[in-house]
């Protein structure tokens, strides 16, 4: 698929769609939860189907509604191998959900998930006593449990969804879970998970972000449970605003624990005007300035933090490059590529982007099958000096289905 992205002035209103980090760790939960859960305004991207169709694998029977999921919980090993499509927390997470099993379950998934490497899967769940074999150091991935517990050292240097995928599964290990986590990255993500844990009756001790508890014998309860808007699809819509005119984006948690609601904080940075209520961000562009942000911990805003980048005077420099190795695509790369065909350069140097504002130039660019370098691509195209053409544009499918046709609503040519 292709997408016409036009130069644009943006006015108007949105809702932020569901956050797909809250509504895959809710159907995991739930689905270990025996009895009757509802799982409000969940969305409907790749990412949460994939989630829906591997607990339907794994037992739970789930049924649809226009704004919930109705999840009767409760596992049994699957009869056969469960994809969890393109996601990387899908993976992580059901990973942890076999390991509950005491038979061999396997996982594999499609598109850019078959070349991310499994290595950190293997580890961690070995460590606390389940086998598990991935095919070289990727997918497909066999595990067979059940989780024995104990002690155990994780490494969080490069993603937190391994230890999501261990708390997840933790209370149902035959002894206590104590997990020594050495450099956690993405903190506000193991947040997340811990928050939506407690909603469905489990408690982690949390010692730090070094060492986190979770005693056995803990039983997951059945609850309602509402989604809450998506930081990182959104992070998108108030940059739009930023750099073309001004926008209101609504379902947004001021007390979100999503750390890309952090998104706020950069666009201070550049002087644009951030206004925010309990549930809402207002964004009023503004001449833009340079900026310097640290995103070590919130890896998914470089792509809008890119074109937030080449809309501002002077140059900006973005912390944590290393973050965007194993993504859909490598995301350091890939953006400079697909900036410099818009004619903006984008430098490295070790763990920091640099980004020359300047003018930026129409193109054909490439998704290369990433959903936030399609966004990314749009966003950019909103000062071009012609259209931007998009290039496996359905990619946006993966977090955010809506996103042209918000952006297009918003959008006055």
């Amino acid at each position: 698929m292709q997408y016409i992205a036009y130069p644009s002035r943006i006015v108007g209103r949105l809702r932020a769609p569901a956050s797909k980090s809250v509504a895959q760790r809710a159907i995991a939960v739930a689905s270990l939860a025996r009895g009757r859960s509802v799982i409000g305004f969940p969305g409907r991207c790749d990412d949460v189907l994939a989630a829906i169709g591997v607990c339907r694998g794994f037992g739970a029977v789930i049924v649809e509604q226009e704004h919930a999921l109705v999840i009767d919980g409760g596992i049994r090993v699957p009869a056969g191998a469960l994809s969890c499509g393109e996601s990387g927390l899908g993976i992580r997470m059901f990973s942890g959900l076999a390991a509950t099993l005491g038979e061999e379950v396997v996982l594999t998934g499609t598109g850019s998930l078959m070349g991310r490497p499994m290595h950190m899967i293997e580890t961690s769940l070995r460590a606390v006593g389940a086998s598990c074999e991935t095919t070289g150091g990727y997918l497909p991935i066999t595990i067979k449990g059940p989780l024995k517990g104990g002690e155990a050292v994780i490494d969080g240097s490069q993603s937190s969804q391994a230890l999501t995928g261990l708390l997840i599964a933790a209370p149902t290990a035959t002894e206590d879970v104590i997990l020594q986590v050495e450099d956690l990255k993405s903190r506000e993500y193991i947040d997340i998970t811990i928050q939506v844990m407690q909603e469905f009756g489990i408690e982690v001790m949390n010692d730090n972000y070094r060492v986190f508890t979770v005693e056995a014998g803990q039983r997951y309860r059945p609850a309602n449970f509402r989604v809450e808007g998506d930081w990182s699809g959104a992070a998108f819509l108030l940059v739009a605003g930023a750099v073309a005119g001004s926008v209101v984006v609504d379902n947004l948690k001021k007390e979100s624990a999503q750390p890309d609601r952090n998104i706020l904080e950069a666009l201070r940075l550049t002087g644009a005007i951030v206004n925010q209520t309990d549930d809402s961000v207002e964004v009023i562009s503004q001449p833009l300035k340079g900026f310097t942000f640290d995103a070590t911990h919130c890896p998914d805003l470089f792509p809008p933090l890119a074109a937030l980048a080449a809309n501002c005077s002077g140059e900006s420099r973005i912390f944590g490059v290393s973050r965007l190795r194993n993504k859909e695509s490598d995301r350091a790369a890939t953006l400079m590529d697909t900036f410099g065909e818009m004619g903006i350069s984008i430098a490295l140097e070790g763990e920091t982007m640099i980004i020359q504002g300047g003018n930026i130039s129409g193109a054909h660019i490439h998704s290369h099958g990433d959903h936030r370098i399609a966004m990314a691509g749009v966003v950019a195209a909103l000062n071009a000096n012609s259209t931007v053409t998009i290039n496996h544009a359905e990619a946006v499918n993966k977090s955010y289905p809506e996103f042209y046709d918000d952006i297009a609503s918003i959008s006055h040519v």
